[in-house]
């Protein structure tokens, strides 16, 4: 297996209860970087500590998922690199499939593994045993082509969480570079559970907000203003009508997840940034 020719980047927010069976899982053959997006010194000491392939940067605030990762694939000097969530878990020969499939594919930008846990939209784990080409993968798990991926600057930063992936694999498409995934690989993925689970309700409400500002600034940005507001409207329409419903009735949480939905939208369509962090 030639693992020292890939590098693994874990991005993580507050996520201890999950990251070290995920760093257990890769093992020591090979090169990690974990962006910690906080400033977390005992978690940085303690990674240090037991791993000795791994380097542990904090970036002393949230950059989200897109501009964390970027920060840890600048460190990166192999051919290849591997991004996982911190809630990822590798199985044994994960590694060893991956090289396997490069042999098969040619000009790859993206290599996505599979996890029982996640379904994929025309792709039938059960039915489909060889490497498929797909328009876009998800963000759990990806194997990237470093020389491909510098093509296209890696993530757009103004993502802070979200469709990032999904406008990275657009990127690389125009380029006519091939997105895969290969049955073959496999991982496990917990899904939604990265963080530690007594900052539920704050990252619940930001997964709302941001999952409406990126959805509006994916589409303007690929298919213009008016396209991406069409796209957005009956989600604002949606959003207003529960989180009226839920006022009426007295849920403030399902209330706020509503009022956070709103938010995003109206931010995104006018043209404001991804401000909104988590309050942790």
């Amino acid at each position: 297996m030639k693992s020292q020719d890939i590098t693994a980047i874990i991005t993580s927010f507050h996520s201890k209860e999950k990251i070290f069976n995920c760093l257990n899982s890769i093992g020591e053959s090979i090169k990690v970087v974990v962006i910690e997006n906080s400033n977390d010194q005992l978690l940085k000491k303690e990674i240090s500590s037991k791993y000795n392939n791994v380097d542990c940067i904090l970036s002393k605030e949230n950059l989200g998922y897109g501009a964390g990762n970027n920060l840890g694939l600048s460190k990166v000097d192999t051919n290849y690199a591997l991004i996982i969530n911190p809630d990822v878990i590798l199985k044994k020969d994960t590694l060893d499939k991956f090289f396997l499939a490069i042999k098969k594919v040619e000009n790859f930008g993206i290599i996505a593994p599979l996890s029982k846990s996640e379904k994929y939209k025309n792709f039938n784990i059960d039915n489909d045993s060889s490497i498929k080409e797909v328009e876009n993968v998800k963000g759990f798990a990806m194997f990237l082509n470093m020389k491909n991926l510098k093509k296209v600057n890696f993530f757009d930063e103004n993502f802070f969480l979200y469709f990032e992936e999904i406008d990275l694999c657009k990127r690389l498409r125009n380029q006519n570079i091939k997105i895969y995934i290969d049955p073959s690989i496999e991982v496990s993925h917990l899904g939604g559970a990265s963080h530690d689970i007594q900052i539920n309700k704050p990252m619940e409400l930001s997964r709302n907000w941001h999952w409406m500002w990126s959805t509006f600034y994916y589409h303007k940005k690929h298919f213009g203003y008016i396209q991406a507001f069409i796209r957005i409207l009956p989600k604002l329409i949606s959003s207003t009508l529960k989180f009226v419903i839920y006022m009426v009735i007295f849920n403030k949480f399902k209330s706020d997840i509503y009022k956070h939905r709103i938010l995003g939208i109206i931010n995104s369509v006018l043209l404001k940034k991804s401000w909104y962090r988590p309050k942790v």
